[in-house]
Formats: structure tokens, C-alpha cells, sequence
């Protein structure tokens, strides 16, 4: 008798400790869940739901919308970038447009004898300068829809990185980069981007940087940290913190990039004793 209240007691005890654990690991999931559709509507596209402790069904499920995550991060990066060009191309070829016709009758006008001795001449001169300096400003964008083909060749990464390092010896440089690694990029475009993200380093009073490769491409300083309110938009064209910026340099560089299969973002976490870190990631998974 006392073996059946003990076997039945036992019974009691792992089925409580059963649904106990399984309610504790539904409540996990359903956490997981509830912390991945706030990365999503928030935007933060590099947020990953761990696997361990799983199922192997579970496994491949997190997985899936892992990898789901990362496609639809690309996926809008991408678009924005499109977005951004076309934006770019019709208000380059509008403003174009209306100021061709300006200068056009403002040179006429300088041309003429009665005009030179006249007290308009001053105004028409201004209306003119301000004009090309318009355009001027504008050509300057154009680049933005114009950029070269990409060439992608066989390309040494730490070969690379060297020689971008020569160009700014008066930071510290820090390489971690095997001497095998390759990425099969465009050379000039990916040196485009890479002296626009070193040059906004130093600019921002960075005295180190680290480039790490680990299966993706991380570039990292410690020059100011880029502000919350900031994130979000520094791959925005125009947009600049700098008394001075033109802010296209990073939209440009995530554009050459993304027109070879790679990505560029910033990193949510920056890597350790660095305040910034941007990273280059294949779009395609094989890099």
C-alpha cells in the first residue's frame, strides 16, 4: 500500500514538474515573440531570438524568422535607398529645369550694353551667382543617380583595409583580418565607402580604429557616440548633424554597397572600447 501512495505520489510530482516547465518555457517563447514584434515595429531589424534550450523544431521555427528578420531589414534598407534615389533624381532634374531658363536671361541681360551701366546690373549679377551656385549645389547631388557600374573583383580584405590605413596615419588603427580574406567587391566603390565612413570618424574626434572581420566587415571608432535620435536617420540623404555636411556621404556608401549585395548599418551594440561601429554584411548570406 505504501508503495502505491509512493508511486503515485511520485507520478504527482513529475506531472506538476512537467507542466510546470512546460508552462515556464511557453511563457519564454511566448516573450521571445512579444521582444521580436517590438524590434520589428520599432525598426531595430538586427534584433536575434536565441535558440538554445529549444526543440529542434523550435530551432528551426526561431531560425526561420531570424532569417525572416534579417531579409525584411534588407529588404527595407534597400527600398529606402530606391526610394531616395528616384526622390533625388526628379528634384535634381525639376530644380535643374527651372533654373536653366534663369541663368540663360540673367548672362542675356549682363550681355547687354544698356544693362552694364545701369543701377539693375548689381541685382541681375546677384540673381545670376545665386543661380550657378544653385546648380552648382544640385550637380553635387546628382551623384547620388549617377554612380559607376561596379566591377567586382577578387579582392584581398586586409590588403585592402592596409592601404585605406596608410592614408590616415594620424589615427590608430587597429586590424583584425586575416590575411585569406576575400570579398568579391568593386575596389573603388568599396574604398568610396570606406574613407566616407573613416573620414565622418575622424571628424568626430576619433583617435582609434578598429576594422574586424567576423563573417561580416565591422568598422569601428571612438569618435562621438552617434545619438538615439540620430540613428535612424544617418543613412537619410541630406540629413547632417555638421554645421558643414552635405549628408550624403553614408546614404552614398550604403548605395555602392547595396549594388553589389552588400549591406551597410550601424551596429546596435558597438564593439567593445569602440562608441561606433558600422558593419558590411553580404545580402545574399554568402560573404
Amino acid at each position: 500500500m505504501n508503495m502505491i501512495v509512493i508511486t503515485a505520489l511520485l507520478i504527482v510530482v513529475v506531472l506538476t514538474l512537467a507542466i510546470y516547465l512546460f508552462y515556464h518555457h511557453q511563457c519564454r517563447l511566448r516573450e521571445m515573440a512579444f521582444l521580436m514584434g517590438e524590434a520589428v515595429r520599432n525598426g531595430d531589424f538586427t534584433f536575434r531570438m536565441p535558440r538554445k534550450r529549444m526543440f529542434f523544431g523550435e530551432r528551426a521555427l526561431l531560425k526561420t524568422l531570424n532569417d525572416m528578420e534579417n531579409n525584411i531589414g534588407r529588404l527595407t534598407a534597400q527600398n529606402e535607398v530606391e526610394s531616395w534615389e528616384k526622390l533625388t533624381r526628379v528634384l535634381t532634374h525639376e530644380i535643374n529645369n527651372a533654373t536653366t531658363p534663369i541663368l540663360s536671361i540673367c548672362q542675356s541681360y549682363l550681355a547687354s550694353p544698356s544693362i552694364k551701366s545701369s543701377p539693375y546690373r548689381e541685382g541681375i549679377e546677384a540673381i545670376h551667382d545665386t543661380t550657378s551656385s544653385l546648380n552648382i549645389f544640385v550637380d553635387s547631388y546628382r551623384k547620388m543617380t549617377q554612380i559607376q557600374k561596379p566591377d567586382p573583383v577578387e579582392l584581398n580584405l586586409l590588403d585592402f583595409v592596409s592601404g585605406v590605413a596608410c592614408m590616415y596615419p594620424s589615427v590608430q588603427w587597429h586590424i583584425d583580418i586575416s590575411s585569406a580574406q576575400t570579398l568579391f567587391i568593386d575596389t573603388n566603390l568599396l574604398r568610396q565607402a570606406f574613407i566616407n565612413i573613416v573620414k565622418n570618424a575622424i571628424e568626430a574626434g576619433a583617435r582609434n580604429i578598429g576594422v574586424r572581420w567576423n563573417r561580416q566587415l565591422c568598422i569601428s571608432n571612438d569618435g562621438a557616440p552617434i545619438a538615439p535620435e540620430n540613428a535612424r536617420n544617418i543613412f537619410v540623404p541630406f540629413f547632417t548633424t555638421k554645421s558643414h555636411g552635405s549628408g550624403i556621404g553614408l546614404p552614398l556608401s550604403r548605395q555602392v554597397l547595396m549594388m553589389q549585395g552588400y549591406d551597410l548599418s550601424l551596429a546596435q551594440m558597438p564593439q567593445i572600447g569602440f562608441h561606433v561601429t558600422f558593419i558590411v554584411s553580404s545580402t545574399c548570406g554568402s560573404c
